[in-house]
């Protein structure tokens, strides 16, 4: 008997052995497997955004990544000590702008570092080259952060299923693209890897992951003002953890080293500086983080006194507790008090109160991003993602931890946010994939667990109602449940005291009884799993599209198509910026909107007067007032600020709807703001905007109407503005202060040092609809006196020799085109031609330059 005992545990033994190196086998295979899986997702997140370059070229996208790029080739030409005390005096004239103290270095550091590894590896990229490509790459880091966190909270199924939904998200892939080079490359990546090491932090109560958190929020302060949101998200789940019950050393680990680490570093970043400590968007990190002490230190008072100590102790506690707490909150409130916003920046305020930037600060309202969505745009940047939300938000509370619950605060925090601006969807969207991948992976566990209890042979629910415990995934579960109710008994409450109480084993009863109610028909698992997959199908096709055409088209080169299908490519706005750098001085100051400051400082290598970091706005609000106004009383604007060009961009010619005319309300509103005598009243007729003939006096007779529709009725004869649909109302005027050099999307216009009267030389860039191979120079016929045209090409002339520079290929052209101006006028009247073009002769000598060859250029 005792022979067979033994021969009984040995076989026991032998065979628990076996189980245990195939379950070490099959954990090995899954680490594997999963590491190819998030090779591949990488790929994918990667590759999805490289249609920007495939169908046009590698070209830096938007407005600010033009700036961004800008900065890293300083960067990387002088080094980083003089990246920090750089002073660029071609922005903002005449106040210029500190760089070093005023850009989030993250962007630029990150880009500059990879460049100088890649060239010190021997591969000789250029610093634009790697400035398109940081945001794919760190789109695929982004994916892997998302796994890493979704995996902390659910498990590697959920994070394997949100990573790979990050990867294809449009809302993502519209701020990631190639060529995108803007703060959101890299500090989407930093959000969501900050998330992971607090939540890793929660899970284990380790200091060395804590370390690694406040780095993390370093890293992301650097990158991003969003930063903001993690610093207030943290001490509400914080904060909730404690009302709730769920205070643990864990918490305090997971908080108290980011609070005081973090806002230390944070406060090393020259652009945020002691705001880490001053203003309202940290304030409430620090008082939980006095709350936190407090708790901490009654639970160990508790731990190391005797009951009627104990009620002593705490109401000493208490009462200290109240008197700092309310000497704090009144020296916050004095503080707060102080401050014209109440210690809040402009844009948390709009964020809190929707309507105050539109009330109070014009210039963040004027932004096209910093607007509220619409219900579609949901759909459209996270598509299916939107129904799956509410079922991962389920799968939270079953059941909850606090991982779990952080998610939670993470996606309502996130959808109220991206309600408010349509920018911060971006935010909002790797919250959707992680609840989402958490929804579809409980999901397909439920369906296949479904399929295969019901399948013939395999272990499921017997007759007698019994579930039967045999697998290895039902085993897991059996443990994550268990640890569950150990963490629980961790938590010194009364609750979790009755918890102690009850026995480890009802965690099996309660999982049988879990399973017996998930456990779906046959019919209804298959169905089910066909349908998630169609799902699924439709999400990667709409991302796919959206990628390719919907967020791949650089703005800085339109394309559209004709009736026959063929592509037209627009590049006026990088001709006109390299007409910009090669015709004028290059001191010459360029005023345009702030829209395009960056731009033209980066791409024409000219002074603007503002440009889009909009932290000045009485400057702005002087070029509103500038484009709002006469053209005389804008000429002395301009004239006071030394500017020698003014850049409008127009789109009423061919269709393009983000010019200026459209803007043009927010200029008024943003000059009203600083200058009272603009009232947007005066350019509405019955609160509508027009530029047709109901349009108001104030409006026909305002600088930007006059620059953009200067010569329109040439086009077709009606003047029909493609973008509002409509003629003009004011079709015929002269400029008498202004001189049009350029016209096409882009139009740039001389200013004079004194009005002239009469007509003016006018040089138009058209192209040409057939070949479009070439740009010809067309000079205006206009009715005015002969002598101030004549006069005018020989004082161009003159200046053109003096100067010894070139304003479109050779000294011949140039010539040639002087001197067409004046075949023009004469329309072809050889002996007055030869007469009145001798002066010319005088002030432009060119190599063979015979009137006969003159007349037959001009015929």
């Amino acid at each position: 008997m005792l022979e067979e005992d033994t021969r009984i545990l040995s076989m026991a033994d032998g065979e628990s052995s076996r189980e245990a190196t195939a379950r070490t086998l099959r954990n090995a295979f899954g680490n594997v497997f999963s590491f190819f899986i998030l090779l591949l997702i990488g790929i994918l997140a990667f590759s999805i955004r490289l249609f920007s370059v495939i169908k046009y070229e590698s070209v830096i996208h938007e407005f600010d990544p033009y700036f961004n790029y800008r900065v890293t080739q300083f960067l990387t030409k002088n080094g980083i000590y003089d990246f920090w005390n750089w002073f660029d005096d071609r922005t903002w004239y005449p106040l210029g702008r500190v760089i070093g103290g005023t850009v989030y270095p993250g962007l630029t550091l990150t880009a500059g570092t990879l460049w100088w590894l890649l060239n010190s590896l021997n591969i000789p990229l250029s610093v634009e080259t790697v400035c398109v490509f940081t945001a794919p790459i760190f789109s695929a880091f982004a994916s892997w952060a998302t796994y890493l966190l979704t995996k902390e909270v659910k498990g590697t199924g959920a994070g394997l299923t949100a990573a790979v939904l990050l990867a294809m998200v449009p809302s993502y892939i519209s701020r990631s693209v190639a060529g995108s080079y803007d703060n959101e490359a890299v500090a989407i990546f930093a959000l969501i890897f900050t998330f992971y090491l607090y939540i890793k932090t929660l899970n284990t109560g380790s200091l060395f992951y804590a370390t690694l958190n406040a780095l993390a929020y370093f890293y992301m302060v650097c990158s991003w003002g969003g930063y903001t949101f993690i610093i207030n998200l943290i001490p509400m789940h914080v904060l909730l953890c404690i009302v709730t019950g769920r205070y643990s050393s864990r918490l305090y680990i997971a908080y108290a080293p980011l609070v005081v680490l973090g806002t230390l570093l944070a406060a090393l970043v020259p652009v945020v500086g002691f705001n880490a400590v001053m203003t309202s968007e940290h304030f409430a990190s620090f008082l939980v983080f006095i709350i936190i002490h407090v708790v901490a230190l009654v639970y160990h008072v508790k731990g190391n006194l005797s009951p009627r100590m104990f009620k002593v102790a705490v109401t000493l506690v208490v009462s200290v507790g109240l008197v700092v707490c309310c000497a704090m909150i009144a020296v916050l409130i004095a503080l707060v008090a102080s401050s014209p916003t109440k210690g809040w920046s402009g844009r948390s305020l709009s964020l809190l109160d929707p309507t105050y930037a539109s009330k109070y600060i014009p210039i963040i309202a004027s932004v096209s991003e910093h607007q509220p969505p619409t219900w579609p745009s949901y759909f459209m940047d996270i598509n299916v993602l939107a129904f799956l939300v509410p079922a991962g938000i389920i799968a939270c509370f079953l059941p909850l931890s606090d991982a779990s619950s952080f998610v939670v605060l993470y996606i309502v925090t996130s959808v109220y946010f991206s309600g408010v601006m349509v920018r911060l969807m971006l935010v909002f969207a790797p919250a959707a994939c992680i609840m989402s991948g958490i929804a579809l992976s409980e999901a397909f566990n439920v369906l296949t667990r479904s399929i295969k209890f019901q399948l013939p042979g395999s272990s499921g629910i017997s007759q007698s109602g019994d579930t039967s415990m045999n697998t290895e995934g039902e085993q897991n579960d059996i443990a994550k449940i268990e640890k569950m109710d150990e963490t629980a008994k961790e938590r010194p409450s009364k609750k979790n005291k009755r918890k102690e109480k009850e026995p480890v084993v009802k965690a099996s009863i309660r999982f049988r009884i879990e399973r017996r109610l998930l456990v779906l028909p046959l019919e209804a698992s298959v169905i089910a799993i066909i349908l998630l997959v169609l799902l699924g199908a439709f999400y990667v096709v709409h991302c796919v599209w959206a990628a390719a055409e919907a967020y791949s088209a650089p703005s800085i080169v339109l394309t559209t198509y004709s009736r026959e299908g063929g592509l037209h490519v627009f590049d006026d706005f990088r001709e006109g910026y390299a007409w910009l750098s090669h015709n004028t001085e290059v001191d010459d100051k360029v005023a345009s909107w702030w829209d395009y400051g960056y731009q033209t400082t980066a791409m024409a290598n000219r002074t603007v007067i503002v440009d889009n970091n909009t932290w000045n706005n009485t400057h702005i609000a002087t070029v509103g007032t500038a484009m709002s106004s006469p053209e005389k009383a804008a000429w002395e604007i301009f004239n006071s600020l030394d500017v020698k060009y003014v850049l409008v961009v127009f789109g009423g010619l061919v269709g393009y709807p983000s010019d200026d005319i459209n803007k043009f309300l927010w200029m008024v509103r943003i000059g009203g703001g600083v200058f009272p005598h603009i009232k947007e009243p005066d350019y509405l007729r019955d609160g509508q905007y027009r530029i047709d003939s109901q349009a108001t006096p104030t409006m026909l007779n305002c600088l930007m109407y006059k620059l953009s529709y200067y010569r329109f009725v040439e086009t077709d004869g009606k003047a029909f503005d493609r973008v509002r649909q409509t003629e003009i109302g004011k079709k015929y005027f002269k400029l008498t202060h202004f001189e049009e050099v350029r016209i096409w999307v882009l139009v740039i216009l001389g200013i004079h040092n004194s009005p002239l009267d009469g007509s003016h030389l006018q040089i138009e860039t058209s192209k040409e609809q057939d070949s479009r191979e070439d740009q010809k120079i067309k000079i205006g016929e206009h009715e005015g006196l002969i002598f101030a045209r004549k006069k005018q090409a020989q004082l161009l002339a003159q200046k053109e020799v003096e100067q010894g520079r070139e304003t479109r290929g050779t000294s011949e052209i140039n010539y040639r085109l002087m001197c067409s101006s004046v075949c023009n006028s004469y329309n072809h009247n050889q002996e007055a031609f030869e007469r009145d073009l001798a002066g010319i002769f005088d002030h432009y000598p060119v190599k063979g330059n015979s009137v006969e060859g003159l007349c037959s250029l001009h015929v």
